[in-house]
C-alpha cells in the first residue's frame, strides 16, 4: 500500500507542476476528484477500465468514451490516457487524494483530522480550527469523526504532529505512572 502511495505522489506532483504551469490547480483538482468519485461509485466502470480480463484496447476504448463525455481538459484527458497506458489507472483514488493534499499545501493549507468521544458544535470545532491555524501559521481546514472509543477529549492529528488530549491517553497516562511509582 505505501508503494502505490509512492507512485500516486508522483502522479500527483507531476500533474501538480503542470496545474500551477498552467494556472489551473484548482480546476484540474475538481476534474480529478470527479472522474475519481465517478470510478468509486460505478464499480462496472472501474472494472472495465482496471480489469486485466478485458482487452487492453476494449479498457482503453472505453476509458476514452467517458472522457469524451466528461468533457475534461486537455491536460486531464491526456494525463488520464497516460495513467491507463501506464497500468496506473486503478491508483485514481490515491492521486486525487494526494493531488489534493499537494494543492492545499500549494495554497497553504493544512488539513486536520480531529477525533472525538462526542459530537462537538461549531463553536469548539472553530475553536481548535483556531488554534490550530496559530501553530502552523496556515488556514485550516478541519475533519471531525467521532470516536466513542476515546471516552471524552480529542485527539487533532496535523501532518505528522498528533495532538492527543483524549481521556482514554489520560488514563493510561496515570495507570503507567502508578504502576511506575508502585515500582519504587
Amino acid at each position: 500500500m505505501k508503494k502505490n502511495r509512492k507512485v500516486a505522489r508522483r502522479y500527483a506532483k507531476a500533474l501538480l507542476m503542470i496545474g500551477k504551469e498552467e494556472g489551473a490547480i484548482d480546476s484540474l483538482q475538481e476534474e480529478l476528484l470527479g472522474v475519481a468519485k465517478l470510478m468509486q461509485e460505478t464499480p462496472e466502470l472501474f472494472s472495465a477500465v482496471t480489469n486485466p480480463i478485458y482487452p487492453t484496447a476494449a479498457r482503453k476504448k472505453v476509458l476514452a468514451g467517458v472522457l469524451e463525455r466528461l468533457a475534461l481538459s486537455k491536460v486531464m484527458n491526456a494525463f488520464l490516457l497516460l495513467m491507463f497506458d501506464k497500468g496506473r489507472i486503478g491508483l485514481l483514488d490515491a492521486v486525487a487524494e494526494v493531488y489534493g493534499e499537494l494543492a492545499d499545501e500549494e495554497k497553504g493549507i493544512a488539513r486536520a483530522e480531529v477525533l472525538a468521544a462526542e459530537d462537538l458544535d461549531n463553536e469548539t470545532v472553530e475553536q481548535i480550527k483556531a488554534g490550530l491555524a496559530k501553530l502552523t501559521g496556515k488556514d485550516v481546514t478541519v475533519e471531525v469523526r467521532k470516536d466513542p472509543a476515546l471516552i471524552g477529549g480529542v485527539v487533532t492529528r496535523i501532518g505528522d504532529l498528533v495532538l492527543d488530549g483524549s481521556v482514554r491517553t489520560q488514563l493510561a497516562n496515570l495507570k503507567e505512572f502508578l504502576k511506575r511509582s508502585e515500582a519504587v
